[in-house]
This record gives structure tokens, sequence and C-alpha cells, in this order.
């Protein structure tokens, strides 16, 4: 069995959330000495070959400090103007702190409806992916200032979770103001011991992590424990440590035993590909020639050269089905381009998308890793 050590010490790609107490020093305002180690850690992490992705609550905490209230408000449109003014600050904080490791930062701000819908998904998961190509560090929040009750996510530990499926990550690794996840509240019940290794998603755990959050953030364990049963139906494993531990993101990409380690049962690649083959409702056909089908068994993403026909009425990330010229499913995914779209670069070279449609989303039309062969 592979033990904690290893799970977390061969993550590529981390997604790391940290939480408002932690980012603003439990609301007297932001820490900069904070903001500044966990810039450094992640530009270790870079130089060391890894992809780092910051969830980062604080927006609201800061605007509501430099607004002067004193308590989180409950109407959407004061939590909307703390978020614009407080935002400000935090990107800026960010930005400082990695441009003094030579990291440019990308502020990329989230609401649920960017990743329900396909399309805004597939453009959402292009730009963080590019972003991490370019050695550029995505700092992520939820668009507070527009969001409504209908479409907010809530904590930005679902957040982070929602971002981990999004971009493929190994591992979520959120950091707190407490060490980990314990039987009990450790600050009422002396006896709570650590859980230092636990399957994502045990009911168990939901009962253990009962709790409301802190004055300046809506989070708690609770939904931390949420996030990983979440963050495990892609296959990332979670971590929930102490955000204040010495070198704390360095010492578990080393494979130290920190906090806890919520384990993902099944592997983000299985994970990504059970997902797309029980998708029942396939939104149209890619009919291929037999160079194509080839391709596919090889592992190989699909090209709009070898698309013979294109069938059906389809949106950019629709899932598609693609099938042989004698009828025969060979493959299905996430098609980058829709089906009108689709027709016109049927049968050319990727080389010539862009003087066809007068864009270039994507050289493939399915990408090999939103893509799973029957």
């Amino acid at each position: 069995m592979t033990t904690k050590t290893t799970r977390v010490a061969e993550a590529r790609r981390l997604v790391v959330k940290v939480g408002s107490a932690l980012v603003t020093n439990d609301g007297e305002g932001l820490d900069t000495r904070a903001i500044g180690e966990w810039a450094r850690q992640i530009a270790e992490l870079f130089s060391l070959g890894r992809e780092a992705v910051l969830v980062s609550s604080g927006a609201i905490a800061c605007g509501m400090r430099r607004l002067g209230w004193n308590r989180r408000p409950g109407a959407v449109h004061q939590l909307q103007a703390c978020a614009a003014v407080g935002q400000m600050e935090l990107a800026q904080a960010y930005e400082s702190a990695f441009q003094a490791h030579g990291l440019h930062t990308a502020q990329v701000l989230l609401t649920h409806d960017d990743l329900a819908d396909r399309k805004r998904y597939l453009n959402a998961r292009s730009t963080l992916t590019t972003l991490l190509a370019l050695g550029v560090v995505p700092i992520i929040n939820e668009n507070d200032t527009v969001v409504t009750d209908e479409i907010k996510f809530g904590d930005n530990d679902t957040l982070g979770a929602l971002v981990a499926n999004l971009i493929d990550a190994d591992c979520l690794i959120i950091l707190t103001d407490q060490q980990g996840l314990y039987t009990a509240d450790p600050r009422k019940d002396p006896a709570a011991r650590l859980i230092a290794e636990a399957r994502a998603g045990d009911p168990q755990l939901e009962a253990m992590a009962g709790g409301a959050g802190t004055r300046h953030g809506k989070g708690g364990m609770i939904t931390k424990v949420l996030a990983a049963r979440r963050a495990a139906g892609s296959g990332a494993h979670t971590v929930i440590a102490g955000g204040s531990a010495p070198e704390v993101m360095l010492r578990l990409a080393r494979g130290e035993p920190i906090g806890t380690l919520l384990v993902a049962a099944t592997p983000p690649l299985n994970a990504r590909k059970q997902w797309l083959a029980g998708h029942l409702q396939l939104a149209g056909r890619l009919i291929l020639d037999a160079g194509a089908v080839r391709a596919l068994g090889e592992g190989k993403s699909l090209l709009p050269i070898g698309v013979a026909e294109v069938q059906g009425t389809f949106e950019r990330g629709a899932v598609v089905a693609c099938v042989s010229t004698d009828g025969t499913e060979v493959a299905r995914g996430l098609a980058n381009y829709g089906s009108s779209d689709a027709r016109r670069i049927a049968r050319h070279a990727s080389a010539e998308i862009e003087a066809i449609l007068g864009f270039l989303d994507e050289p493939e039309m399915i990408h090999r890793d939103n893509l799973v062969v029957c």
C-alpha cells in the first residue's frame, strides 16, 4: 500500500488553499509576512518542477478592515462591496510577494456558473493550464463582487476542490489555523487526537468535523472534509494542515507526514475516464477516418484532420462520441470546438485552424486528457 509520504511527495500539480484567518492574521489586517513565506515556498516548488495554483480567501476580510466593519455582513450587496475594496489590496500583496522571487501572478475570479457551464469550464481550464505552462502563479478567489445567493460557492474550501477537479490536480492542500482534522474539537476536548490519514468521503469524518467557521470566514473543518470528498471525485488527495507551520508546503512536498491526509480511492486519470465513460447524454458524433482511429488507440489526441464528418449540434465543451466509419464508437470526449466550427475545420491540419476560423482555441479537436477510448 502506498504510504502517506509517497502520495503527497509524488504530486506534481498542487492546489493550495489558504483561509481568511491565516491571510488576515485573524482579521487584524493582511499578514504580509505569511504571504511572503507562502510565495517563497511556492517559488521553490516551481523551481523543483512542481505546479501550484493558490486559492486565497481574504478579500472580504480585507475589505471589512478597510471599511472599519467588525462583523462579517450578511447582506449580499455588503459582501460584494467588501470584496471589491479588499480584492485590490489582496492582489497587490500577492503580486509583490511573488515578484520578489521572479514570478508573475494572475488573478482569476470564478463563480459557480463558470464551472457548471461546459464551455466556460473548458475556457477556465485552458487559461489555468496555459498560465502554469508559462510559469505564472494563478491566484484564485470566488468572484464575490458579482456573486449572488444562487451562484456562490459558499466557501473557498469548496472552490479549492472544484479547481482541483478543473485542472486534474494530484493534491489539494488546505492550510488552516488548526493542525489538521481531530476526532473532536481540540479547543473544547483535551482528549481529541489528530487523525493522520483517512479515506476521503468517509461519513464518520463529517461527524468529527462539525463546527462553524470563524467570524471572518464561512468555512470550518466540515467544509474541508466535504471539499476533500469533492476533490477525491477527480482522484485528488487532500491534506489539511496548519498554515503557520514552518515550510509546511515544502515539507509536505518532501513527504513529511504533516496534518491529516484524506485519500482519494481512484487515481486522477481513471476518475476522469470513468466520468466520461459514464456520460449517457452525448451531444453529437465525430466520424473518424482509419488513421484517427489508430491514433486514438495509441493514446494520442484527436486532430481535426482525422475527422471525416461532424453529426449533431453541440457547443464547445460538449461530450461527443468518436465513431469509426462502420458506426463503432471508439472513444468519447470533450469537444474543443462547437459543431459549426468543427465542420469547418474537419479534414484540415491544425496549422490551418486560425486561418479558417479567424481564431485558435486549441490545436486538437479533443485533447487526449479529455478523451476516453472505449
